[in-house]
């Protein structure tokens, strides 16, 4: 039996590789060297490339050989498939910086599009974007500024932070009673709300005592203690203007009228979401996508909630940023909604998408 077992595991690997070529890929941004991989369909010509955008945090995708499953699926379906490290990440050159900001990220994202052009790789006369989670600010930069044929938008932000969405939800998982709860993101929010109007380091560090003392801000935190310096720093953004805020909600603006960017989509866009989704609130999401992309004649909106899946789209009891996902996986319906959907606009060159 277990023989057997092998045997299958065995085909169904050598199945994949046959469908898919790799090769390495390098270019240049802001003088500093990005190292990635580029893959192409070996059963057909490729009809299309996708970038694949990634969400916050460091990058390890070369030597971790990242996104796999769903770099084959759009192989098998011949569609090419770039990604790279961040810099500082992998063997992309440069320092990683967690607060690169989306505009800077979306510079980067047409730099490799313009070597890609540049190389006339096969597959980019239709050049798509895959973006997750903060990738949702980065790729309708990038649509608005290049001209790009699809884009499908996974576990997307709304216009603001999401980091109260973020603590509201994990609270409630974490045990916090609901008073609990709101105590502490009031806390968070007057933290905010004391450096957008110049308080003191000491009056942030007195507003947001027990959100400090919180075990899972702590773990958010990774148990480091905020600086005098760390918030100068940060002060000094908001009062440059670097850093803005809503004024009615309090909450950070990563694009500015980002509203009427998304209205100037003009592409057909995919936007999947996870119910269990505890990172951004997807309802808030989709109602967006829906009055400034749906409305737009010369783009197309399709919406997917699949059920029991968190922010990375993986199928889960809570959502929540500590349940132990060791052996989670994503469910088929996620691949076959993309690949049926890249079908059907035309972005495929295969018959058929299997599960």
């Amino acid at each position: 039996m277990h023989k057997v077992l092998l045997v299958v595991l065995l085909l169904s690997c050598e199945r994949i590789q046959a469908q898919i070529k790799t090769d390495t890929f390098t270019f240049s941004f802001e003088g500093k060297r990005y190292s990635g991989l580029l893959d192409s369909p070996t059963q057909t010509k490729a009809s299309a490339l996708v970038i694949l955008v990634p969400g916050s945090g460091r990058t390890n995708f070369v030597e971790s050989n990242g996104y796999y499953k769903l770099r084959t699926r759009f192989a098998e379906q011949g569609i090419a498939c770039l990604l790279w490290d961040k810099a500082g990440c992998g063997k992309s050159e440069g320092v990683f910086d967690y607060n690169q900001t989306v505009q800077n990220s979306a510079s980067e994202v047409i730099a490799a599009i313009t070597e890609v052009k540049s190389r006339h790789i096969t597959g980019a006369e239709k050049i798509g974007l895959w973006g997750i989670s903060r990738a949702g600010w980065i790729c309708p930069l990038v649509i608005t500024q290049y001209p790009i044929a699809f884009w499908i938008s996974v576990s997307g932000p709304d216009g603001e932070e999401n980091f109260q969405y973020l603590l509201e939800k994990n609270f409630a998982i974490e045990g916090r009673s609901k008073s609990q709860t709101r105590k502490l993101v009031n806390e968070w929010r007057k933290g905010i709300a004391i450096a957008r109007h110049g308080g003191t380091f000491e009056e942030n560090l007195k507003a947001t005592e027990d959100l400090r003392r919180d075990s899972f801000d702590i773990y958010l935190t990774g148990g480091s203690k905020p600086t005098r310096e760390g918030y100068l720093a940060w002060q000094k953004k908001i009062e440059t203007g670097e850093i803005t805020f809503d004024d009615k909600t309090g909450l950070q603006i990563y694009v500015p009228d980002f509203d009427k960017v998304l209205s100037k989509i003009n592409c057909p866009v995919l936007a999947i979401f996870g119910d269990k989704d505890c990172n951004i609130d997807w309802k808030k999401t989709r109602a967006l996508y829906k009055r400034t992309i749906g409305k737009n004649s010369a783009a197309s909106l399709t919406t997917k909630v699949l059920p029991n899946c968190d922010h990375g789209m993986l199928q889960c009891k809570t959502g929540g940023i500590r349940e132990d996902l060791t052996n989670a996986v994503s469910p088929p319906e996620y691949y076959t909604t993309m690949l049926s959907w890249a079908k059907e606009k035309g972005f495929t060159s295969s018959a058929s998408v299997e599960n």
